[in-house]
This record gives C-alpha cells, sequence and structure tokens, in this order.
C-alpha cells in the first residue's frame, strides 16, 4: 500500500485527535516499522488493518465509518500533493471518469508497485454516473469518503448509493451531482 495512505492516516489522528492518540495507535498496532513511513515508500496492507483494528477498538466506530472519515481527509491530502493531476478535470464526474485511464496511470508512473482499486464508467450523463469499483481489499467505503472529500473538493454536492455486486469485490455506485 502506498506510504501517503499511511502519512496521512497519521497525520489525520494528528491533526484530529492529537499527536499522543496517533503514538498510541502506532504503539497498540505493533507494526513491524514503529509506524515509521515515507509518503514515498510502499507498504503491506496488513499495516493498514492493524491500524484499523486498533482504532475501532479505540473509537468504537466501525472499520467502514473509520474507512469513510479517512476518505475524505485523504482525498484533500492527495489533491494538495498531486493537485497537477487533477488540473485536466473541469468536474466531479470528470474526474471519476478518468480515473483508471488518465489518474491511475499517473499514480502508477510514480509508484509502480501500487495495487490500485478499478474503476469503470457504467453509465453516465451531465449530472449522473453509475460506476463500477473492485478491489480485493473492499475499501468501498474509503473510496465513499475519497468521492465525497473530491466534491467539496470540485464545489459540489453528491448524492451516492453504494450496491455491493453478486462478484466478489465488486461494488457500484450510483452518484448524481445535485445544486
Amino acid at each position: 500500500m502506498l506510504g501517503i495512505v499511511f502519512t496521512s492516516l497519521i497525520d489525520m489522528l494528528e491533526e484530529n485527535v492529537s499527536p499522543e492518540f496517533a503514538d498510541d495507535v502506532i504503539v497498540e498496532a505493533e507494526l513491524e516499522n514503529e509506524g515509521a513511513y515515507t509518503a514515498v515508500g510502499y507498504y503491506p496492507y496488513e499495516d493498514m488493518e492493524r491500524l484499523l483494528g486498533v482504532l475501532v477498538e479505540k473509537t468504537g466506530k466501525s472499520a467502514n465509518e473509520l474507512l469513510y472519515d479517512f476518505g475524505y481527509f485523504l482525498f484533500g491530502k492527495l489533491g494538495a500533493a498531486h493537485g497537477d493531476v487533477l488540473a485536466n478535470t473541469d468536474n466531479m464526474l470528470d474526474m471519476l471518469g478518468h480515473l483508471d485511464d488518465d489518474i491511475h496511470v499517473q499514480v502508477k508512473k510514480l509508484y509502480p508497485d501500487a495495487d490500485l482499486p478499478r474503476f469503470k464508467v457504467l453509465s453516465r450523463t451531465d449530472t449522473t454516473m453509475r460506476l463500477q469499483y473492485y478491489s480485493e481489499r473492499n475499501l468501498f467505503a474509503l473510496a465513499e469518503g475519497l468521492m465525497d472529500g473530491a466534491a467539496d473538493y470540485f464545489n459540489c454536492k453528491l448524492e451516492r448509493e453504494t450496491h455491493q455486486l453478486s462478484t466478489p469485490h465488486t461494488y457500484e455506485f450510483s452518484i448524481a451531482v445535485v445544486a
């Protein structure tokens, strides 16, 4: 998993709770690298699972609630760090439509080992989109948070429904941009 994901999670804990809380989570997760992450590194997904498990215990929130909150926060970090990638998109639906064929291609250039989710546009109008999401990690709640963070970035509001499909690890997002 990309290092920027880990460094952003630690940033979120430090900014939204406290540096001491972030340290406690790292210690309790018993990570091999003791939480020494760099934004350009690549780390095992199991580290994220351990951190998430500790956060579930400490906060009482579900894993999906925590992943959503983190996704929302993460979009702000990614937007700030990689604004050049977003510069080619005019609106929220354009950005979502270009995830796999543009944005993820750029990410893969920077991080060749990245195991990115796949997105497929099933249908689109000027204000709606049906988007299929696939990831063996089932981080659909993180994707939902990223979408809502992107909506704020593009100064719009979304209505979204998420449906798990019969194909394993696959979800469909029905998205509408509302005024």
